[in-house]
């Protein structure tokens, strides 16, 4: 029977779907190093998500067919080495594309309404009077927002703010995306366009050599001083140095992070330090139901690789 190796816990269900199909070995590679890597000798997949799946690894797994992310992002994935040994990977891109943009409205409104700022002057006990103006937010309604990034996510994320705010928004990709303007109302633009005329710029990239370090000085100094900066895409697509030079000079308003150039993020990081951010744990999927449906998929998906057969989500290079 083939073997699945999982380095998380899955859900009893989940895990149960598993073994009906294969034999499911679970041990944590760092916790359990030594049982992992026999465990590793035989496997014919591997589940689970944020280890890093180099040559290195790959050394010990010679029965290995495929590896499963519980993730949309697959930054963790050295894709040259794997598919040079003909092994599959696959990621869970669909079913948390919903939580995902929800996470990521909710990060906008927010910060453009001060709301974490807001809740500890009120938990601190500083509420005595009226709030003065230079604690007013910004409405978001009507305003620009820009999205870089324009996958699934994005799309969801334009057709939430377009219609249920009534916002302009512009996006920049890759390869402009004529059906999506169609379905969104987003408009496509130059990036430079899209970064001196937003109000709030989303980044939803996910982390390759080209996006790495993507935004960094020169794009916050072209960002208006009133801009709101988002990301929920990979910490290292932005320049955290810079991000926070751009708060401490004024040079954007606001900022809301949910992911991190190092995770989980050190607790003296200048930007927890920040009234004016709005700091994640990496949670923009986490919700019940759309964890237990991300563990679901890469389960589906590894059973059928190990099985021979073409899983949904096979990532292309």
């Amino acid at each position: 029977m083939a073997m699945i190796l999982s380095y998380v816990e899955p859900p009893e269900d989940v895990l149960a779907y598993m073994k009906e199909h294969c034999d499911v070995r679970l041990a944590r590679p760092r916790k359990e190093k030594e049982l992992f890597y026999n465990y590793l000798k035989e496997a014919d997949g591997l589940y689970g998500a944020m280890l890093k799946i180099d040559d290195d690894l790959l050394d010990h797994a010679p029965h290995l067919k495929v590896v499963s992310n519980v993730s949309v992002g697959y930054d963790n994935f050295d894709m040259e080495a794997i598919t040079n040994r003909g092994i599959m990977a696959t990621h869970t891109p669909t079913v948390l594309i919903d939580a995902m943009a929800d996470s990521m409205i909710g990060m906008m409104i927010a910060t453009a309404k001060r709301m974490s700022e807001l809740d500890r002057y009120v938990k601190e006990g500083h509420w005595k009077k009226p709030l003065t103006s230079d604690m007013f937010g910004m409405d978001v309604t009507g305003k620009t927002l820009g999205i870089i990034g324009m996958g699934r996510i994005g799309e969801e994320v334009a057709r939430r703010a377009s219609v249920g705010f009534r916002m302009n928004v512009l996006y920049h990709n890759r390869h402009r995306k004529p059906e999506a303007e169609k379905t969104t109302g987003a408009v496509y633009a130059d990036r430079d366009e899209l970064l001196e005329t937003s109000d709030v710029v989303m980044v939803l990239t996910p982390l390759t050599e080209s996006t790495r370090g993507m935004i960094g000085a020169e794009e916050f100094k072209q960002m208006k001083e009133r801009a709101i900066f988002i990301n929920g895409g990979r910490g290292p697509v932005v320049v955290e140095e810079d991000l926070v030079q751009a708060l401490e000079k004024g040079q954007i308003q606001a900022a809301a992070v949910d992911v991190y150039d190092k995770e989980p993020v050190d607790s003296d990081h200048p930007l927890l330090k920040m009234d004016n951010v709005l700091t994640l744990p990496h949670s923009g999927t986490a919700t019940v139901e759309t964890r237990h449906a991300m563990y679901q998929d890469a389960a589906e998906q590894c059973v059928a690789g190990v099985l021979g057969q073409e899983p949904k989500h096979v990532i292309k290079r």
